[in-house]
């Protein structure tokens, strides 16, 4: 047996190596900067630690933590040193699960009492012991009877749980640093010291894999970086993120609230409906222009329309019932089935596609108490659904022209966004080789019209392939609110059909797409997007009159009817209040245009004009302010 190996690097160079080198060794050779970065790599595709001996000739390149990946297995390292130092300190704590997520990790823990503030401190003093410590990451490798055995004798009931679903001639990774040992399939970082910064940030409760059924567990979230002041940009954005939290802002607002008679379901106050039914009149108005014509399909439909298009066998669990003459009906969650009924009232020519059908339906879905989060994660929404009915060879044109329209509506709010491409989940509908077909039109479509995609492999919805777009807002967070999705199973299952050029029979395919997502998500998004500034279009009351005294007010009103008349929502605040107050009030209430009226404004007809963000721009005729305010409001500017 050849005691060599040759490994390629990702610039194709080749270099022969001992066989059974690691990838660490391989890095101190090379040495620079690299050798100070890498965290684990990846050796013909795979993910191993920097440890993993390399027995065979293969293709290796190293992670960092600017690298997607890298910085997940940075901070899953980081969840395991914050477990150790819960244990050093809590005994009795029994480990749940403690993964990476988005900018940050955490780890839920079975402990007897509850977590403080104060404890916080206490485990990130004790994580910092152990970066300092630097103790070897170590993977080893067990039966599933020997893993079991060892979490058992450890008392870890949640690991065994974990371990029993396991198939049971699995081999079990484990991960060891110092006393430390969980069970994890890896990669981590070589030690602990690798670890730079960490901060922990709140606490919450969690039920043990989601299941309002299972106990309550104590879950601590934390974030880490490799340089303090990446960390200290992090924590600066969420203190912005908390000043503009849209449950604060739309409290302070007045804009919406939420109660426990009705839990995950918003109430929307007259303020917040006039933002609502603006985007809304934008939605319309853009979709007529786009060739769509809205339909309106009931909230409850009977329980064998949803085991016709599959929603009873795959999202059951997220669904409400009832019964109505005995038989069982369903709330709807998703619009999909009642546009299909529609679509069948009647035969359909190949002449009339594309068929855009819009509606802007309200659905409801069970979700889990614990996930319920202001009116961005909400039990009912009102989803900006469209099904487009068409033939075959019109697919791409229709996904571009739906991408067009959902680019056009980002630009309008001032969101960058970027587009993801999901496939097939292992629960789905229909045959491997429609979804194919499918994937490969929505791939070719990104394709050719230079669209950059990143691939999110077995996440697409379990009738189709879709084209998401994640937002990022004004802090540079993401959040997915439109998508495209490609269907060839719903025609099936409902039997539709066209008359084609041919006059026999044939299928439409379907596109299912939103650009909004939810209304009362993009709501949220925009709350938090502007901190509550909203554009002169959206604002809830558009210009406030101020008059500095009881004899100003007829004057004020005067005025405030000019711009009424041209469709402008206004105010007059007629307290007793000093002037230099109403200013204040109007500030917090983040009203764009303050119009400030005296003896002098009332001998020259004009109006001292303060906007938001620039403060006193000085007196004018209210003729040419309102021409300013016209063209601001019509072109929806967002500046």
């Amino acid at each position: 047996m050849n005691d060599k190996i040759i490994v390629t690097f990702p610039d194709d160079s080749k270099k022969e190596f001992p066989r059974g080198i690691t990838p660490q060794e391989i890095v101190n050779q090379m040495g620079g900067r690299l050798k100070k970065e890498a965290l684990a790599a990846r050796t013909n595709g795979e993910l191993i630690d920097l440890t993993r001996p390399l027995t065979g000739d293969t293709r290796l390149s190293f992670i960092s933590f600017d690298d997607p990946e890298g910085s997940k297995i940075y901070r899953h390292s980081s969840s395991h040193i914050m477990a150790q130092a819960v244990q050093r300190l809590f005994g009795d704590a029994k480990l749940g699960i403690g993964p990476s997520i988005e900018n940050g990790f955490y780890y839920d823990f079975d402990v007897s009492e509850s977590f403080s503030p104060e404890d916080l401190e206490k485990i990130e003093e004790e994580m910092k012991k152990i970066i300092k410590e630097n103790l070897p990451v170590e993977r080893k490798e067990l039966s599933r009877e020997e893993a079991l055995d060892l979490f058992r004798k450890k008392g870890e009931d949640y690991k065994l749980e974990l371990i029993e679903e396991l198939p049971e001639d699995e081999i079990i990774s484990l991960y060891q640093q110092g006393e430390f040992l969980d069970l994890c399939a890896g990669p981590h970082v070589p030690s602990t010291g690798k670890i730079k910064t960490v901060k922990l940030l709140s606490l919450a409760g969690a039920y043990w894999r989601g299941d309002e059924r299972n106990p309550m567990l104590q879950r601590i979230y934390g974030t880490s970086f490799t340089k303090q002041s990446l960390l200290q940009e992090y924590l600066d954005r969420l203190e912005e993120a908390k000043k503009r939290d849209h449950r604060k802002l739309g409290r302070e607002l007045d804009l919406y609230s939420m109660h426990e008679e009705a839990p995950g379901f918003p109430f929307f106050h007259p303020k917040g409906m006039i933002i609502r039914e603006e985007l809304l009149k934008f939605w319309r108005q853009e979709h007529r222009k786009a060739g769509y014509q809205e339909i309106q399909t009931p909230i409850i439909l009977e329980r064998k329309l949803w085991e016709q298009s599959g929603h009873w066998e795959h999202y059951k669990e997220n669904m409400y019932f009832t019964k109505i003459d005995d038989a069982d009906f369903a709330v709807k969650p998703m619009n999909c089935p009642g546009a299909m009924l529609v679509y069948n009232t009647r035969m359909h020519s190949y002449r009339e596609f594309p068929l855009r059908l819009a509606e802007l339906g309200l659905v409801h879905r069970h979700e889990l108490s614990g996930t319920l989060h202001g009116l961005l994660r909400v039990r009912n929404f009102t989803q900006d659904d469209a099904h487009i009915f068409m033939l075959p060879s019109q697919v791409k044109e229709e996904v571009k022209k739906v991408i067009d329209l959902i680019d056009h509506f980002y630009k309008v709010f001032g969101f960058t966004y970027h587009v993801e491409l999901s496939t097939k989940p292992e629960k789905a509908m229909g045959s491997g080789e429609l979804w194919e077909i499918a994937t490969s039109a929505l791939r070719e479509v990104l394709e050719e019209n230079e669209i950059p995609f990143k691939v999110n492999e077995g996440d697409g919805a379990f009738y189709g392939p879709k084209i998401d777009f994640i937002l990022e807002d004004c802090l540079g967070r993401n959040w997915q609110c439109g998508t495209a999705q490609l269907d060839f199973q719903m025609p099936e299952k409902f039997d539709l059909s066209y008359i084609g050029e041919d006059g026999q029979r044939h299928r439409p395919v379907i596109i299912h797409r939103v650009v909004y997502g939810a209304i009362e998500r993009f709501f949220a998004l925009l709350i938090e997007h502007f901190g509550g500034a909203f554009p002169l279009w959206l604002a809830p009351v558009q210009v406030i009159f101020l008059p500095i005294a009881d004899r100003h007010f007829e004057y004020a009103r005067k005025k405030a009817a000019q711009l009424e008349e041209q469709g402008f929502r206004v105010e007059i605040d007629e307290r007793n209040e000093k002037v230099g107050y109403k200013i204040r009030e109007a500030q917090v209430q983040k009203i764009p245009y303050m119009l400030i009226v005296g003896d002098k404004e009332m001998e020259n007809s004009l109006v001292a004009v303060r906007k938001r963000g620039e403060g006193d721009i000085g007196p004018q005729p209210l003729e040419a302010l309102m021409e300013t305010l016209i063209n601001e409001r019509d072109e929806k500017s967002i500046y």
